[in-house]
């Protein structure tokens, strides 16, 4: 029976993620998935692919997520009162993928802050309360700033094998944490049934298979120091992950229903992909 293996959101984009034992999975996601996120001087959005030391980013919100609080290590933390828009935030134009929207900054202070530890200057967004984005694939649906759907599904029988072909070449097993999933599902027998699957049930929630994950220089990031380490794992997937546009590892789904979900939860496929004809 496969189950939920550990949940994940990432309240900043680019930034270190929270594991969670159970969450509330909103039409745009785990709650307060990519909410925040960081932008440059003409509002592009920074990520690991261009500035790694955001891995090393540790977001928390409070309990009303009405304060975010910062840290990283060799700089003293900062905490900020979260500006959600509601009444009179300022907007300013963001850009994710080339892609235009809008953003609620959240002052000078934490901009300074980010803008010490990243070398550049740089702000931090919100998403608006009016933020109407339509996320496309084989389900469509919404997302916060999130690169593409609402969620990212991983299994752990996916990273096995990944795992055991680096093992061939005595190169070290990598961790989860590579791939920035939200969902991770152990059980399945065979690697990369989160791309076969069509449907799925888990908690209250349901997910609907939008496309698979092109993965990209981000999974070559230490997620613990903010590091590049090199070629892997993309190497590795391109010998056996290749498909047209990049090299594969999990699946992305849109919220077709909402609801809460929890680490142990089982995760019911209630529609496969169709079977390939030979």
């Amino acid at each position: 029976m496969a189950r939920v293996a550990s949940l994940f959101h990432y309240p900043v984009k680019g930034c270190a993620g929270v594991e969670l034992r159970e969450g509330v999975l909103g039409l745009a996601g785990l709650e307060h998935d990519r909410t925040f996120m960081v932008v440059d001087s003409e509002g592009r959005f920074l990520s690991q692919r261009r500035d790694p030391r955001l891995a090393v980013i540790r977001p928390a919100l409070g309990e009303d997520a009405r304060r975010l609080t910062l840290a990283a290590p060799g700089i003293e933390p900062i905490d900020v009162a979260v500006d959600t828009g509601e009444d009179t935030g300022a907007r300013t134009d963001v850009w994710i993928h080339g892609e235009p929207y809008r953003g609620v900054d959240q002052g000078d202070r934490v901009a300074e802050w980010l803008s010490t530890w990243l070398a550049r200057p740089c702000r931090l967004v919100r998403v608006p309360p009016e933020h109407d984005r339509v996320t496309g694939g084989e389900t469509s649906g919404t997302a916060g700033f999130a690169d593409s759907t609402a969620v990212l599904v991983v299994s752990t029988r996916s990273l096995e094998e990944l795992n055991t072909r680096l093992a061939g070449k005595d190169l070290p097993a990598l961790p989860m944490n590579r791939f920035r999933p939200n969902v991770v599902v152990e059980g399945w027998s065979e690697p990369h049934e989160e791309e076969r699957a069509r449907r799925v049930e888990v908690g209250e929630a349901e997910l609907g298979f939008a496309k698979v994950a092109i993965r990209c220089v981000v999974t070559t990031v230490d997620q613990a120091t903010g590091e590049r380490r090199g070629p892997e794992p993309l190497r590795t997937l391109a010998e056996y992950r290749r498909v047209p546009g990049g090299v594969v590892l999990g699946a992305r789904f849109a919220v077709t229903r909402t609801g809460k979900l929890s680490v142990g939860d089982e995760v019911r496929v209630t529609r496969w992909a169709a079977a390939p004809e030979e």
